[in-house]
């Protein structure tokens, strides 16, 4: 009797060990067993690695890597084919950016959008037409210049007494050139550089026609523009868009007119130098000093290189004189005339300007270094507005 009563007991507590192995925990408030009990005896999972991903998986991987590399291929591709198109249409956004607060104060003034945009139009044909008229007259001259003395040099070239005619007697000049003619087969070269001249001409003149119109259609539909983008923005982020947008397009026109000021200061200087030395073209020379300095960094120092050069036509001595001159000037620009044309315009540093420039016109030559301060300023608002404000809540 005992023996079986010790059997029994022994299969109750074997029946018994399971259970309390398994709710061995203790009991909560409600008498339950707490599940987060025991918990901490497990051994932990371990994270799950690339080296576990399945087959499938690392195939999808694979095939969108490759797709973002070929269409990140393919939009390099199509940016480097439209390079012109999108120079044309960079240049005509900032001239278009630098209108709209004329055409605006003017609209401000009780005009209407229409009659404010051609009144700013006819004004700059205008500056264009005088631009014209004082460049290609001196051009013209000298190229007939030029082809009025071609005879007379050709005859100093056959008279040994000359100096030119030492160099042929010397270096056999005129014979060289015709074998270089004859081994290059002058004609097709003749004809191909006329193809390529007359190409070359009809894509500058297509290029200005098309600047011309989009930055027309941009300061008259400025308005409409910017209210079609707004659309593409979150209703609750639009007004915070627009006051931005808005600043954005008021510092760079403001910095567009500054530096419009600036270079137009350093044209009139580099007149009345010009008719001070005695240096031949003063008007056009103006002019073309005030065209680069546009540009923001380099474009004064390849204004007053030129300027020097035409300079050395008169003598070595104004040739220094001039150089002397220009960085004079470069370094009152730098450090007196923009610093207060630009104060309440644009904040950027040096620095970033010089990259800005760089980079600007490794992707688009003359046109993106143009832009690029105007682009660095957007750049800084933009920063400056959200992404740092963002940051900082992190």
């Amino acid at each position: 009797m005992a023996g079986v009563l010790r059997d029994g007991a022994d299969q109750a507590t074997a029946t018994r060990t399971p259970q309390s192995a398994s709710a061995g925990a203790a009991p909560d408030g409600n008498g339950a067993p707490s599940p987060y009990i025991g918990a901490a005896s497990a051994a932990p999972a371990e994270p799950s690695s690339l080296s576990a991903m399945p087959a499938g998986s690392w195939f999808a991987f694979a095939f969108w890597l490759a797709a973002g590399a070929i269409s990140a291929y393919a939009l390099v591709r199509v940016v480097s084919g439209l390079g012109s198109l999108l120079s044309i249409l960079l240049l005509a956004v900032f001239f278009a950016t630098a209108l709209d607060p004329m055409v605006t104060s003017l609209v401000n003034r009780g005009l209407r959008r229409s009659v404010a945009v051609t009144l700013v139009a006819l004004a700059v044909l205008a500056v264009l037409a005088g631009f014209v008229a004082v460049i290609f007259p001196p051009v013209d001259r000298e190229i007939n210049s030029l082809i009025d003395a071609t005879p007379g040099y050709l005859d100093d070239l056959r008279n040994k007494s000359t100096y030119l005619g030492r160099l042929e007697d010397k270096y056999h000049l005129v014979e060289k050139a015709k074998s270089w003619i004859e081994a290059n087969k002058a004609g097709t070269l003749d004809l191909n550089g006329i193809l390529g001249a007359g190409k070359a001409v009809f894509s500058i003149l297509t290029g200005t026609l098309t600047a011309i119109a989009l930055t027309l259609y941009f300061v008259a539909n400025m308005p409409g523009i910017k209210r079609f983008s707004y659309h593409l923005v979150p209703v609750r982020r639009r007004p915070r868009v627009a006051e931005l947008t808005d600043r954005i397009l008021a510092q760079v026109g403001k910095y567009v007119i500054g530096q419009m000021i600036i270079a137009s200061i350093g044209g009139v200087c580099t007149w009345v130098w010009a008719m001070a030395w005695g240096i031949p073209y003063p008007a056009a020379l103006g002019i073309v000093v005030a065209v680069f300095g546009l540009v923001p960094v380099i474009g004064s120092s390849i204004g007053g290189a030129v300027v020097t050069l035409v300079a050395l036509t008169v003598s070595v001595k104004v040739a220094i004189a001039t150089l002397v001159y220009y960085v004079a000037a470069r370094l009152a620009e730098d450090y007196l005339v923009a610093p207060r044309v630009n104060r309440r315009t644009v904040d950027v540093h040096p620095m970033v300007t010089i990259l800005a420039v760089l980079v600007g016109g490794a992707l688009f030559g003359v046109v993106g270094a143009l832009v690029a301060i105007p682009a660095a300023v957007a750049i800084k608002l933009i920063a400056t507005e959200v992404l740092l404000p963002r940051i900082d809540e992190m």
